[in-house]
């Protein structure tokens, strides 16, 4: 441990992170009088360093929702060829957020983080030889494919900075490391506008050549101020555990009607215009950014609502107006009324980044009610809700992504049997139901908040307020 030999536990706390690794050895953000005086401080540093990171890993996993912009008739793509290519990152990055989660315990997020950064230079230098007219589908797939490293990031970020906060704070810490990881999607489309408008539709390497010194310098940064938490420990019980808790897939499956939305409608929404409004590349760069922008400005809100009012409460309220917004979708993209549709959209894209921020802040809620109902007090209940949220959090994340691979493959199918993306539109229609009945079914129905304790060995947790 670095510092004196002297030194008190909330002072080696606050020296350990300056030594060899910066490992700090002593963690408890549930303690007030370490988190008032030590914790917080350190916290929001790793908070900040972690969104960049975050924030960069987006915008690379969506690259590809951004060249495809810039892949005119010359390259011999047809639209559902590049709605697969825009899938194909969406699977990798769901794939690797489960090895992503566990390596913050067996590396230190710190290290992680600096690692899974300059790994995004594979992907960005790939695409930099790639992207010419010529080039092979194959080719277009592998590079896209290497894209999917950017997705990872999440998970490994979401579990280092969920070990940093408390539950009292954990919806607002979660929501602001996500919300600023999302905005990464909006801004590369926005510099793919830049580029559109000032460049033209044939130099997509500009895009590419911002990106590759950024990543050098966000791994700079992770490098020299980050902080490993040596308590937190990979603990391959508690993955079989999250893994045999309903809890974790009814989540997992709230999370695709959310997160599944915002990534896959991020990735697609300027295909779709393109395909079903015949907007030109400068045209759907134009309007590209704004929903995906719009939903990761608000993903903090949904978890500090989560933090007020329950974050099953605000993930069913929710889902019930995206189900309307798509309903709205579905009438403008049937009597193809470009203006309604943007709109409803639009909507789309604020509420799944609500829900995004509220479906998450359940999960530490979740496994702190289920401790208390297994009899557990104190320092206890905390330990039992880290040990589980960390690893559910991976697992959470890695099949809300597929969401996001299963919207672009039902606008691909949905484009060539229909012409039109209305059949795709009614599909998430019924998801966003099942998502409501699912949601208030299992953690806002009376007998799910007021279960009588007949069998204290039985006895189970009070969820309305998760």
């Amino acid at each position: 441990m670095a510092g004196t030999g002297t030194a008190t536990g909330e002072a080696a706390a606050r020296t350990a992170g300056r030594g060899a690794g910066r490992w700090i050895e002593r963690w408890d953000p549930e303690d007030e009088s370490f988190w008032r005086h030590h914790g917080r401080r350190i916290a929001r540093r790793n908070l900040v360093l972690s969104i960049v990171c975050e924030h960069i890993g987006f915008s690379v996993w969506s690259l590809w929702s951004v060249m495809v912009l810039f892949m005119g008739p010359q390259y011999g793509i047809d639209a559902a060829g590049k709605f697969f290519l825009v899938a194909v990152p969406t699977l990798v990055g769901a794939v690797l957020r489960v090895p992503y989660t566990f390596a913050v315990a067996r590396f230190g997020g710190r290290n992680w983080t600096v690692c899974s950064v300059a790994l995004l230079l594979v992907p960005t230098a790939a695409a930099v030889f790639a992207l010419r007219p010529g080039t092979s589908y194959t080719v277009f797939l592998l590079v896209a494919a290497l894209a999917g490293v950017g997705g990872g990031n999440f998970a490994s970020s979401m579990t280092n900075i969920n070990s940093f906060y408390p539950l009292r704070k954990k919806g607002w810490a979660l929501g602001l490391n996500a919300g600023g990881g999302n905005i990464g999607v909006p801004v590369v489309q926005l510099l793919g506008l830049l580029v559109i408008a000032t460049a033209g539709a044939d130099r997509p390497r500009l895009v590419l050549a911002v990106y590759l010194p950024l990543i050098v310098v966000a791994a700079v940064l992770a490098a020299l101020f980050m902080d490993n938490l040596r308590p937190v420990r990979n603990d391959t019980g508690a993955a079989r555990e999250a893994a045999r808790d309903p809890h974790t897939w009814i989540v997992s499956l709230l999370y695709v009607g959310t997160f599944g939305s915002f990534i896959g409608y991020s990735f697609a929404f300027g295909l779709v215009l393109q395909t079903q409004f015949a907007r030109t590349p400068l045209q759907a760069a134009s309007l590209t950014f704004i929903g995906p922008l719009l939903g990761s400005l608000v993903r903090p809100v949904g978890g500090r609502l989560a933090d007020r009012y329950g974050g099953a409460r605000i993930t069913l309220a929710n889902f019930a107006a995206m189900a309307l917004a798509t309903g709205v979708v579905i009438l403008a993209s049937a009597r193809h009324s470009l203006e309604v549709f943007l709109a409803g959209f639009v909507v789309l894209f604020v509420l799944s980044g609500l829900g995004n921020g509220s479906t998450y802040k359940m999960i530490p809620g979740i496994f702190q009610a289920k401790a208390l109902a297994k009899g557990l007090t104190g320092e206890a209940v905390a330990a039992h809700g880290r040990r589980l949220s960390g690893a559910v959090m991976g697992l959470t994340g890695a099949v809300g992504a597929l969401g996001g691979l299963g919207v672009n493959l039902a606008f691909r199918q949905s484009f060539q049997s229909a012409g039109t993306g209305t059949p795709a539109f009614v599909a998430f229609l019924g998801c966003y139901a099942l998502c409501s009945a699912v949601t208030w079914a299992v953690y806002l129905r009376r007998t799910a908040a007021t279960v009588a304790v007949r069998d204290r060995e039985a006895a189970e947790p009070a969820l309305a307020e998760v």
